[in-house]
């Protein structure tokens, strides 16, 4: 016997106990998958006979199972001489399965969002009435949750920024953008909690790593120069709006920060 039939006959003889364990996909992918090796390959005649009692014994346990008639109503049977009838009516079964694993991927998706929006306009509240602490303790909550979502991070982030607790946005962001390292935003928002920090020098440094993933924003150069205003590096802010303004000349920001540096220079 062939590998192919060895491994569907293991295959076949696991229908009943992937049902057990309710999963219906792979059992269907079991049947569908042992009927075409049987189509496939010679057999022996007692080799035969095993191989269409595997085939009978698993349409019967797979027809009966509870769960399938939830999301297919076309009966399963089996028929020697009728194989292929009953693959082409596997193949629609293996097809609505997975359609109704895409479905309850999606609702489990959607609840889990609203899960997150629920909690984040809890935290919001506490930050909107300077309960800092218990909002940080929700937020830690809610991150272990979802610990790797980037846009929460950030989102979480702009949140302390408005709440003026910089250090926790800066913790926020540093772990956005190792998860998202091409996300421009990121570094913007981590320049601005590390200029309100008084951490220029590190917030030059992330600067300098955006201007590598983006170097064709004007925003990036534009808050680089707030960062030099605040640390009053003058020239580099003079060369950091004159950046801005190649990239955009009728950025007007850009120009009123060149001339207030190049004022402060004289």
């Amino acid at each position: 016997m062939s590998a192919e039939l060895t491994r569907a006959r293991t295959q076949l003889s696991n229908v009943r106990t992937y049902l057990k364990q309710e999963k219906i996909q792979m059992a269907a992918q079991a049947l569908h998958d042992g009927l075409i090796a049987y189509l496939k390959h010679p057999l022996m005649k007692a080799e035969k006979q095993e191989f269409l009692q595997l085939l009978e014994d698993s349409t019967m346990y797979l027809a009966a199972a509870p769960k399938l008639k939830e999301v297919f109503p076309i009966a399963l049977t089996f028929k020697e001489g009728a194989e292929r009838q009953l693959i082409e009516t596997l193949k629609e079964l293996l097809t609505e399965l997975q359609k109704n694993v895409t479905d309850e991927a999606q609702q489990m998706l959607d609840a889990l969002e609203k899960q997150k929006q629920a909690e984040l306009e809890k935290v919001q509240l506490c930050l909107d009435t300077e309960q800092n602490e218990k909002a940080i303790a929700i937020f830690n909550s809610l991150l272990s949750k979802f610990s790797e979502d980037a846009d929460l991070k950030n989102d979480i982030a702009e949140r302390y920024l408005r709440a003026g607790l910089y250090k926790e946005a800066f913790n926020q962001l540093a772990e956005a953008i190792e998860l998202s390292p091409e996300n421009i935003r990121y570094y913007n928002s981590i320049g601005m909690a590390l200029r309100k920090m008084g951490k220029f020098d590190v917030a030059e440094k992330y600067f300098a790593k955006a201007v590598k993933v983006a170097g064709q924003d004007p925003h990036l150069f534009f808050n680089l120069g707030r960062v030099y205003v605040d640390w009053e590096k003058w020239d580099k802010c003079a060369k950091s709006a004159l950046m801005a303004l190649k990239l955009d000349p009728e950025f007007k920001e850009a120009e009123k920060m060149l001339a207030f540096a190049k004022k402060r220079l004289a």
